[in-house]
């Protein structure tokens, strides 16, 4: 995963590998004995991190191999392009290296077909090493058993713009910490500036549902629920602000970079962002860097979301021992706080966000982002289900516009959004 690009979640890339010929959906993985010497050699593949960070993983995998002689790590980094294709060929073809860099909707068909070690049975001593959000970021829902470490963590804040704030005649140290306020202040900011200016610049995703509390699949993990009246409730609300020009009319084709530089331009009051974003801001809107907000993610439910990438121990592997021994190396608490001070990201580890790293400001905006994002990381949650694949993305983001549209009621669109997740499921 390109480790230049703002925040983790752009690079997650969903998709349902095709894995039906890799192994039974019967074996959960887990068998594999993880005890025993930490010796042989193990191939380490991760997602495009070489460019920027060879000499961290050379003296990763040295100090590895020096900690345990008779181990040898082959470090093998595959382009961000065509990552999860990649990985369905290699799992196809019986080569999935024996530690592979993962995002938790990639590890879950390679679970499905077997491929993936269970590390509540094969490392469960580790569990309380880490977060116990992040820990849970690789289950499988309606299926038993955790499918990766969690490595590093990101998460970020909204930004918003002081000077709209006062233009619509609002307080621009009070920026809205509830929905109630977010959408009454939305609103009140479209009417002050005859709908010029919009408050936010993107259509509800799995993951706002997630935040408003609504819940995303049943018990049992085999269906989803996101049509309930909670989640109806949010999507009426957003038709609201789109009628009302509070939501920015090009909504329903943005991406998150197109939503960025309406932000940057000062033609949205509000964007979700991260640490990376600042130096954009000061670079080049000078203007909206000196009257830049930074607020919390608005949240029903007490957690805001939480990206997670991973490190699978394939359940093929011939040297499981060091397989398990290695994944666990790389993410301990020490390598992750050593990685987290060269890139904007956060460590997984229990503990880890009391060091004054994530707890001491210094007066930059810089620290102020990362203590805030570190605190809130404490109890977040990657609210995106693993099973949530891109083409339930792209179902669920079209029934959306076209109820914003007003071409169907809001119950309606998201009655089919779950009815398409759910079918797309049930294909596998």
């Amino acid at each position: 995963m390109p480790m230049s690009r703002r925040a983790l979640a752009a690079a997650a890339v969903a998709l349902v590998l095709p894995l039906s010929a890799c192994g039974s959906g019967g074996d959960d993985g887990g068998t594999t004995d993880a005890s025993g010497k930490v010796e042989g050699d193990i191939t380490f593949q991760t997602w495009n991190l070489r460019a920027n960070f060879k000499p961290y993983f050379e003296g990763l995998i040295a100090d590895f191999e020096n900690t345990y002689p008779g181990t040898h790590v082959k470090w093998v980094d595959q382009p961000a392009e065509g990552y999860p294709d990649k990985l369905s060929a290699e799992a196809a073809g019986g080569t999935l290296p024996d530690v592979v860099n993962v995002s938790p909707d990639l590890v879950a068909p390679l679970a499905e077909a077997g491929l993936a070690l269970d590390l509540d049975k094969a490392a469960g001593a580790y569990r309380s090493e880490y977060l116990p959000g992040a820990w849970a970021g690789h289950r499988i829902p309606g299926r038993k058993g955790t499918y990766a470490f969690p490595w590093y963590l990101n998460t970020g804040p909204l930004f918003y713009n002081k000077a709209l704030f006062r233009q619509a005649g609002l307080d621009p140290e009070r920026p809205p910490k509830t929905y109630d306020e977010l959408f009454a202040d939305a609103l009140r900011m479209a009417g002050e500036t005859g709908g010029k200016v919009a408050t936010l610049a993107n259509v509800p995703t799995i993951e706002d549902f997630g935040r408003y509390g609504v819940p995303l699949m049943n018990e049992q993990g085999t269906g989803f629920a996101f049509n309930d009246p909670k989640g109806v409730e949010l999507l009426t609300r957003y038709k609201k602000l789109y009628d009302a020009k509070a939501l920015d009319p090009q909504a329903l084709t943005a991406t998150g970079e197109s939503a960025g530089k309406k932000f940057l331009t000062g033609a949205v009051a509000m964007n979700p962002g991260s640490a990376l974003d600042l130096g954009n801001f000061r670079k080049n809107a000078p203007s909206l860097y000196r009257d830049i907000g930074i607020t919390d993610q608005i949240t029903s439910t007490g957690h805001v979301n939480m990206y997670v990438m991973g490190v699978m121990v394939s359940s093929r592997s011939r040297h499981t021992p060091a397989a398990v021994a290695f994944a666990h190396f790389v993410t301990d608490a020490r390598h992750q706080m050593s990685f987290a001070k060269k890139v904007a990201i956060f460590p997984s580890t229990a503990g880890s966000l009391d060091d004054p790293y994530f707890t001491k400001e210094d007066g930059t905006d810089e620290t102020r982002v990362r203590v805030a994002a570190a605190k809130s990381l404490k109890n977040a949650v990657n609210y995106t289900p693993v099973l949530f694949s891109d083409q339930m993305k792209t179902a669920l983001r079209n029934e959306v516009a076209k109820a914003l549209q007003g071409k169907q009621s809001p119950k309606e669109a998201l009655d089919n959004a779950v009815n398409a997740a759910d079918r797309l499921l049930r294909q596998g």
